[in-house]
């Protein structure tokens, strides 16, 4: 039975708004269908059909991804039939559809979720053209993969147009309301108490088309376990998006676009049972007798996620030149809840955590075509950001050598804020040589005024060379600037916490630099025939104040700092195969990433292990040595079966007494499957079923075991889950 969708806010919303922009009639009946004509009766002069704005969508969005090269980058594409073969189809989260690319490796919700050639995120989210500015990280993902009609996946040596994050560029096409108005009701159920209901309509009426999308999901499996139980105690979480793409066809050459997009999450931190007391509390615990009133299976920790953004955008087309001039916003904040009691016991620091990040800005790009053999580029950004940071910690107050002085906490309140700036600007020719050879070259400035104050001139020079008809290579250097996330960047008061549980054992913290880069790519393409396609990559990183991230205290909130100095490098493998029926992919990857003596947040860390990394090079926490993945689908009738398997060597861990980050964690394997069937229906629209079984084989196995620098508790990898899900397209 489909879920009545009115009973959500979700649902409520998205077709209220419908209501509005497309009147009573399809409020009341979406299979009506009205094409307007131009000079129709009572048609306002400069309307267009639905066959106009649907060839104008095409070329203009033609238009829009040209204003982003790709020569020279390393580039993955996935299409809806990629993300309709993986277990849980267009459910999937966006992280776990990256997975299936080379060079993508799994970590855990608190430690970023994901990471693209042993960087810890620097991840660059595009839609529709539009760069998104970050939001405060946390363990939801607040874009939807149901609403994603493809992706481009670049990294390597980006073109000029590319900077700031850098690791890998996400760039988005989204689905759009083109022709007769219809929409999907969705739901699905499953291991781990889950459900989740999604809704989106869409259509054209007169020169506006749109796209609305929502979905709600909750279930108990919100946070990695850290226990290899199947489920986790205190782990529920509820989560809600929403998303919108509206466009307005002024004219052939001219569309104006708005999108927008909401994300609420509510999360239970998972218990860490049969834990010791490490404090004295009034009324709770006494170490001197052993008395213990809170089990640590019963700490109850929160946190609390929203994010919303919105961008305004003017598309134009003038004889040769292409542009594209986009308004943004977006509001992001993350509120840390402790268990008074618990956090206090334990930890030491019970600290009420929240931290908010607003950036408002502009963003331009164009394309000028110069001549037949050049193609010109440029435009720039300019974003303004507000982070605030409120924190209410109570501690206790200890002597010289740290012990206890009393079982009575203290509060301190550790408030601070920081409007920053960032500044970029580039342009590139694409010169095209001969039919075999494309030269792209250019210049990007970027500039940073945050907690640092910094700027970089950044050369970006990229070759592609088609060898054969079925052979293509590409090479290219690129400089990077990547200044730190300024909403995770805050600097907390040290002074503060002097003769208190919170106090660090290094007393002195410098501010996060920008991180700079030479990075160098080589590239292969080889197109055995029509139906299978091989690539191979080989890159290497050399790099100065190397950023990286890790969660310190017990708020699971990222924290950045630099390495002195750093590099990277790794090899790439990927294979893609499709024909009428099949479609499968293999990825391997091998990486290494270092890092050496840490300059700055040296507060975060003990003094053991900063001296240590201070004379020797230490590998990343996030470093993964093999990485592979892969997947096949065949289709038959209305029918699809499909499977998918990730393999990883594991992430990194420090044995007891060895050094920071030297061992690694078990290597594990996880298998998918899944199967649907799609039922068709005269009216045109179908329903789709499918069942779907995560983790097959109930492979236990560990992302992280709580050691390492920066790493948190322990995270366990989700066991068997099964899912069943229908969806109705009308």
């Amino acid at each position: 039975m489909i879920p009545n969708f009115r009973r959500n806010a979700v649902g409520v919303a998205v077709f209220s708004l419908v209501s509005l922009l497309s009147g009573p009639a399809l409020a009341q009946d979406q299979s009506v269908t009205t094409t307007v004509e131009p000079g129709a009766a009572n048609t306002p002069p400069g309307t267009l059909s639905t066959v106009e704005i649907q060839s104008q969508s095409e070329r203009l969005q033609k238009a829009r991804m040209a204003l982003s090269p790709e020569v020279g980058a390393t580039v993955y594409r996935i299409d809806r039939a990629a993300i309709d073969a993986l277990g849980k189809g267009d459910a999937t989260p966006l992280d776990d559809v990256l997975l299936t690319l080379p060079g993508v490796a799994k970590d855990s919700k608190a430690s970023g979720s994901l990471h693209v050639r042993d960087d810890h995120g620097n991840v660059q989210y595009r839609i529709n053209g539009v760069q998104l500015p970050e939001g405060i990280s946390g363990f939801g993902q607040s874009l939807d993969t149901r609403y994603i009609e493809s992706v481009d996946f670049l990294t390597g040596a980006l073109p000029a147009q590319y900077g700031l994050r850098t690791a890998g560029v996400v760039d988005i096409q989204t689905k759009q309301g083109l022709g007769k108005p219809g929409g999907s009701l969705g739901f699905t159920f499953g291991s781990h108490n889950t459900l989740e209901e999604s809704a989106s309509v869409y259509g054209t009426t007169g020169n506006l088309s749109y796209y609305l999308s929502g979905s709600l999901l909750s279930n108990t499996n919100g946070i990695e376990n850290p226990q290899p139980t199947l489920n986790a105690q205190n782990d529920r979480t509820r989560q809600g998006k929403t998303f919108g793409n509206l466009s307005y066809y002024l004219d052939a050459d001219t569309r104006l676009g708005l999108m927008f997009g909401t994300y609420s999450g509510k999360f239970q931190i998972p218990t860490n049972p049969n834990q010791a007391p490490q404090f004295s509390l009034a009324g709770y615990s006494d170490l001197g007798t052993g008395y213990n009133g809170l089990p640590s299976s019963d700490v109850r920790e929160r946190q609390t996620e929203a994010t919303r953004f919105v961008a305004l955008s003017f598309q134009k087309t003038l004889g040769a030149l292409d542009f594209q001039v986009s308004a943004f916003h977006q509001y992001s904040n993350l509120h840390y809840t402790p268990d008074p009691v618990g956090d206090l016991v334990y930890n030491g620091v019970a600290s009420d955590t929240l931290r908010s990040n607003t950036s408002n800005g502009l963003q331009g790009d164009a394309s000028y075509k110069l001549s037949d053999a050049h193609t010109l580029r440029f435009g720039g950004a300019y974003t303004r950001q507000t982070t605030s940071s409120i924190n209410a910690v109570n501690v206790f107050a200890v002597d010289d050598i740290g012990a206890q002085l009393g079982n009575t906490p203290v509060l301190i309140n550790d408030n601070s804020s920081k409007v920053g700036q960032l500044a970029s600007l580039y342009l590139q020719d694409e010169w095209r040589i001969d039919p075999k050879l494309t030269f792209n070259y250019g210049l990007r400035y970027d500039s940073v005024d945050a907690f640092t104050k910094e700027h970089q001139w950044s050369p970006r020079m990229n070759l592609a060379y088609k060898l054969t008809g079925s052979t293509a290579l590409h090479a290219g250097y690129a400089r990077y600037f990547t200044p730190p996330p300024q909403e995770l960047a805050s600097q907390k008061s040290i002074d503060l916490y002097a003769g208190t549980t919170n106090q660090p054992e290094i007393a002195n913290s410098d501010p996060v630099k920008a991180e700079r880069t030479h990075y160098f790519d080589l590239g292969v393409d080889h197109k055995v025939n029509d139906n299978l396609s091989l690539s191979a990559d080989v890159y290497y990183k050399n790099i100065s104040n190397l950023l990286d991230e890790g969660q310190f205290g017990q708020a699971l909130i990222l924290s950045p700092f630099n390495y002195a100095k750093g590099f990277a490098r790794g090899l790439e493998m990927s294979a893609r195969y499709n024909d009428d029926h099949w479609s499968a992919y293999a990825n391997f990857a091998y990486q290494k990433a270092m890092g050496k003596n840490i300059v700055s947040s040296q507060s975060l860390f003990g003094a053991d292990e900063l001296a240590y990394i201070a004379n020797h090079y230490v590998y990343l926490d996030h470093d993964q040595t093999y990485t592979l993945s892969g997947g096949a689908s065949y289709r038959f009738g209305d029918n699809q079966v499909s499977g998918d398997v990730v393999y990883g060597s594991g992430l990194r861990r420090t044995p007891d007494g060895g050094a920071p980050n030297s061992a690694a964690l078990p290597h594990y394997a996880v298998v998918n499957a899944a199967y649907s069937h799609t039922w068709k229906e005269a009216s045109g629209g179908d329903i789709v079923g499918r069942v779907a079984i995560l983790n097959l084989f109930d492979k236990g196995y560990l992302l992280r075991d709580g050691t390492g620098v920066g790493v948190g508790a322990p995270q366990y990898g989700t066991r068997r889950s099964l899912y069943v899900s229908m969806t109705t397209h009308f």
